[in-house]
């Protein structure tokens, strides 16, 4: 260690750098350097950053945070809470129960369902449709539900980009025609018994 003439800065022998007084601790000696120029820059921006975060989601409000972002994407897409069906109006839903739209729901679920479910309902894949039980509900709502936002856990997909409202409604509509019905080699039941 080293006086200078003025007795007022300590250097430190090996490097020449200026010492801190009164910064010593297991004779470790604190040297007084300048922090890194990047250092101080990337400090200084992530200040600027933060304000600036704050200024536009909280004080003027331009951007909404990731919650509500979500929220505008899934309304935007179709899709509301899970328990109601996406793009389809809760107010619409009805049974359809006019041959034609029966006919056409049969004709969609032969295309589309059977693969699954088999022909009668009677499941393979899926479950069976024809007992009084059933995994994601058991009213006409939750049918179209299921149809629309599918059960990917299970093995089914949503079908609302293949299929229309309309569609979904017709096909729906025929799966309640399954109910009570008598498929031979029927699925054993599977989730709760509907009321």
């Amino acid at each position: 260690m080293e006086i200078n003439k003025h007795n007022t800065v300590e250097k430190d022998e090996l490097t020449g750098d200026k010492l801190l007084t009164g910064h010593e601790y297991d004779n470790i000696r604190e040297l007084d350097n300048n922090l890194p120029k990047w250092w101080v820059w990337l400090f200084i921006i992530t200040i600027v950053w933060s304000v600036a975060y704050i200024f536009v989601f909280d004080v003027i409000k331009v951007a909404p945070y990731q919650q509500e972002e979500w929220k505008n994407e899934m309304a935007a897409a179709g899709v509301t809470s899970p328990g109601q069906p996406a793009a389809i109006d809760p107010a619409s839903l009805v049974v359809l129960t006019d041959q034609p739209s029966l006919d056409a729901g049969k004709e969609i679920w032969v295309k589309q369902c059977k693969v699954c479910h088999l022909e009668g309902g009677q499941g393979l894949v899926g479950p069976n449709l024809t007992d009084n039980f059933s995994i994601h509900g058991c009213a006409y709502s939750d049918v179209v539900n299921i149809i629309v936002v599918g059960a990917p856990e299970k093995g089914m997909i949503s079908w609302k980009a293949q299929l229309s409202d309309d569609q979904i409604k017709k096909v729906a509509s025929f799966v309640m025609t399954l109910k009570g019905t008598t498929p031979p080699n029927p699925k054993a039941p599977q989730g709760e018994p509907c009321k």
